[in-house]
This record gives C-alpha cells, structure tokens and sequence, in this order.
C-alpha cells in the first residue's frame, strides 16, 4: 500500500507565493485530514501532487511520481472538482468512458455505481445533478480504479447530514483496510470524526503535522474545570503555581497551564475541598483557529454593535451630517463598486 511523500512543494502565482516548501507524508491505515482557512495553498497543493500544476519539488506514491504510474486510476482515486465531468454525458457512460482508458471492467463500474448510491441516476446526464449528487458521481470516478490512495478536495460539499456521515464512514473503512486517504475539508466537527492525522497549512506553509489528538493538545484552550466552595483561595494557590485561573461563576473556575492531577493534589494539600474536577479537551475548531489566526489570508473585521444596531465607529448612527460615501446610510451602496467592497 502507498506511502505519500511531498517534498518541498512550491508555487507562485503572478510573483506571489501560493506554496512554500511544503513537506508532508501520508500513511497507509490511516485518513489524514488537511486543513488550512481560504487561500491557504490546499488546492494548489493536491493539483501539484497529482502533477497537474508546474512547481517546485516532487510527489512519489510508494517512490513513483503520480505521471509515472501506468493506469494511474488503478492507483490514486482523486476528486478536486465540484463537477469534473461533461454534463451531458451520461452518469453511466461518462465511468464507462473512464474505464475504457484505464483497462477497468463495466463491472466494475456498475458496482461503483451501486456504492455510491447512483443505481436511479445512470442513464440522467449530470446537468440535471444537484452538487451532492454530482459529488457523488466524483467519487465514483475517484473508486473506479479500486485504488491504494484517495486524494479528495472537499468532498463533503453539497451532502446533507446523512451524505456526510456515509462519506466519513466510507473514507474511514477505506483506510482501515490499509491504504491512505488525504482529504481536505472546512467542517471542522467532521474532520475531528473522521481523520486520525492532519496536515494543517497557513499562507502556503506548514504549521502542522500529526495525529490529531496531539495537534489539539498543543491548544491553550485546554483546561481543568474546577467547583470549590473555596475557589478563591484556591486560585490564589494555583497562581502561585504559575498556573492562569480564570472565574467561571462563583464557585467555579478554569485552570490552564496545570494537569487535572497536579490540581487534585495541590487542593488536597492546602486543605482545599473540591466538589468538581474535571478535564476540559478544547475542540479541533478552536485549536485551528489558534494555530491559524496569523495566517488568514481574506480577514473580515466586524464592527462592535450596541443593542440598537448602531457600530462603535457611528454612536450617533445615522444623524444629519455623518458622512456616507454610499449615499445610503444604513442598507445603502457604493455605487462605484456596484454593492461590493
């Protein structure tokens, strides 16, 4: 089974980076989510992988580039486009037409058809395909081959909550059978079911590479949650330690920077009764937006509102005389940029 490994890729687009020495392996048995905000290199990457892009380093799947492989789609199953195929062409001929080049039975392409639930839809053309069903017929495409290795960008888009839980549970039992799934997704909750390694990227770099329950461990956002009828002295006492403390409610505080052990025991040792102890393991969300929040490319800044809707920026809102450049007030545009800015 196919071990990836990317080595120092590189692309720029117009003299602008869009990836930077990127350095990464995926193992067979494994899915290894990748993950990066907006504009962060995801896609440029997984078209450098499969050769589909010219930059800098290289790509080998069990030491072969991907344009190596003879019959690749026997080899590396991959999906990064919303719709890749004609949409006239119909669900059943466009795998067949697949298949053809790639020497694959028409068995097989019926049972990828039933696999991924398109019996009803073989003979429609996928012009008539709402974005999930299409996704679907993506992935067909992608396990055609019955290959060693998926390669998957957003494959999650346009499914409803059971369509995601059924690609999380194909993608999952395919990499317990030994081989390597690489997929990128912005459902961060998901992502946090379904992969046991990440490959976490920000502006074109690394940040991040790993099990998951290791990067999540690196969060500041993990804490012990206490419950005491004396919180405040122990605070001080966890203070003292070097640990941060943060008041909850009364009676109730979160410790960083101290093991729900050593916490336990310093309390038992100063005398300190506890009514709660408890680890509180931050989410992958917040500790990817951790990890990322230098290396957002597109930043909306949102402006503080008090309860009338008015922002800080205008406390007299929109009273005679304040300045409007979209000549509307509230609700009103520029019409230079026809609404956008």
């Amino acid at each position: 089974m196919a071990v990836i490994e990317a080595r120092g890729l590189g692309k720029s687009y117009a003299g602008k980076p869009a990836v930077t020495d990127l350095s990464f392996d995926v193992h067979p048995g494994s899915v290894t989510g990748f993950l990066g905000p907006n504009g962060a290199g995801k896609s440029t990457t997984m078209r450098l992988m499969l050769g589909l892009d010219r930059g800098a380093g290289s790509t080998t799947f069990d030491g072969l580039p991907f344009t190596s492989l003879h019959h690749p789609m026997r080899h590396v199953g991959s999906l990064l486009e919303a719709k890749p195929f004609h949409p006239t062409r119909k669900a059943r001929n466009h795998l067949r037409m697949l298949a053809a080049a790639h020497d694959i039975s028409t068995k097989r392409v019926d049972e990828v058809l039933e696999q991924l639930g398109l019996t009803a839809v073989t003979k429609k053309k996928p012009k008539t395909f709402s974005l999930g069903m299409s996704q679907r017929l993506g992935l067909a495409a992608a396990l055609l081959g019955d290959p060693h290795t998926l390669i998957l960008d957003e494959p999650a888009n346009g499914l409803d909550p059971q369509g995601i839980q059924w690609i999380r549970q194909l993608l999952q039992s395919f990499a317990a059978s030994g081989r390597s799934v690489f997929v990128s997704s912005h459902l961060l909750s998901e992502m946090a079911l379904m992969a046991d390694q990440l490959v976490v990227v920000g502006r074109g770099r690394l940040l991040a590479s790993g099990p998951v329950g290791d990067f999540i461990r690196t969060s500041r956002h993990n804490s012990v949650v206490v419950r005491s009828p004396q919180a405040t002295e122990l605070a001080d006492a966890l203070r003292e330690k070097g640990a941060t403390v943060e008041a909850l409610e009364p009676g109730m505080v979160s410790v960083s920077g101290l093991e729900p052990s050593a916490v336990g025991d310093l309390a038992f040792d100063r005398g300190i009764r506890i009514h709660e102890l408890a680890p509180r393991v931050a989410t992958l969300e917040e500790a990817f937006l951790e990890a990322t929040e230098t290396s957002q490319e597109y930043q909306a800044v949102v402006a503080a509102q008090d309860p009338l809707g008015r922002s800080a920026e205008d406390p007299g809102g929109d009273s005679p005389g304040a300045e409007d450049p979209g000549g509307g007030g509230l609700g009103g545009t520029d019409s230079t940029t026809g609404g956008r800015s």
